[in-house]
C-alpha cells in the first residue's frame, strides 16, 4: 500500500499548514474579526498562489458553527456526525457517499474509511514535534495514493479530508482536556 505523506505543522490545527516535499499545499488560518472567529482552509494552486476551499464561523467558545465549502454552507457538525460510538465521526463526501473517522484499535492513528470500509487516509500524531524549516510538526495525514479509485488525492476530496481531519484533530484535543 503506497501512501502520500502530508506532514502537519504547529500544535494548534487552527492556524498550521499541511506540507510535503512539493512545498505547503493546505493552509488553516483563523482571525478573530469583530469578535467572530473564522478559520479559512487555503489550497496551494502554484508557487505564491492559493485558492480558498472553505471557510469555518466559529460560535462562542469554538463550538461548531457554520461551514462554507466553495458555495454551499453547512453547519459545522454535518462534518463531525456522531459515527455510533466515541470518537467515531462521519461526514458525506463531495461524492455523496458516507465516510468515517474512527480511531485505530491498535495505534494512536485516526483512520478514515470510505462507505465500503476501506482506509483511504489516516492521521498520526507526532510527538514531540519534530522541526521542518516550514515549521515544528505535530502531526502526519497520510493519504492511501490507491483509494477510491484514486480519488482522494484530490480536490475535492481531498479537500474534505483535509478539513475534516483538522476539525477531528481539534475535537478530540478538545475532548481529551476535558
Amino acid at each position: 500500500m503506497n501512501n502520500t505523506s502530508l506532514l502537519w505543522t504547529s500544535s494548534n490545527p487552527l492556524q498550521s499548514q499541511l506540507f510535503s516535499t512539493l512545498g505547503t499545499l493546505y493552509r488553516f488560518d483563523t482571525v478573530n474579526n469583530g469578535g467572530k472567529t473564522i478559520t479559512t482552509l487555503y489550497r496551494s494552486i502554484k508557487q505564491g498562489k492559493e485558492d480558498r476551499i472553505a471557510r469555518l464561523e466559529w460560535g462562542a467558545n469554538y463550538s461548531l458553527g457554520r461551514a462554507t465549502i466553495g458555495r454551499n454552507m453547512v453547519s459545522m457538525v454535518d462534518l463531525v456526525l456522531p459515527g455510533g460510538a466515541p470518537y467515531y465521526r462521519r461526514f458525506f463526501g463531495p461524492d455523496g457517499y458516507q465516510y468515517t473517522w474512527r480511531p485505530d484499535s491498535t495505534t494512536n492513528d485516526f483512520v478514515l474509511e470510505d462507505f465500503s470500509g476501506n482506509v483511504i487516509a489516516m492521521f498520526r500524531p507526532i510527538f514531540p514535534g519534530k522541526k521542518y524549516n516550514i515549521g515544528e510538526v505535530h502531526g502526519e495525514l497520510l493519504l492511501v495514493d490507491n483509494a477510491g479509485r484514486g480519488m482522494v488525492l484530490h480536490p475535492p476530496l481531498m479537500d474534505m479530508v483535509c478539513l475534516t481531519a483538522m476539525l477531528n484533530r481539534m475535537l478530540n484535543e478538545r475532548e481529551a482536556q476535558q
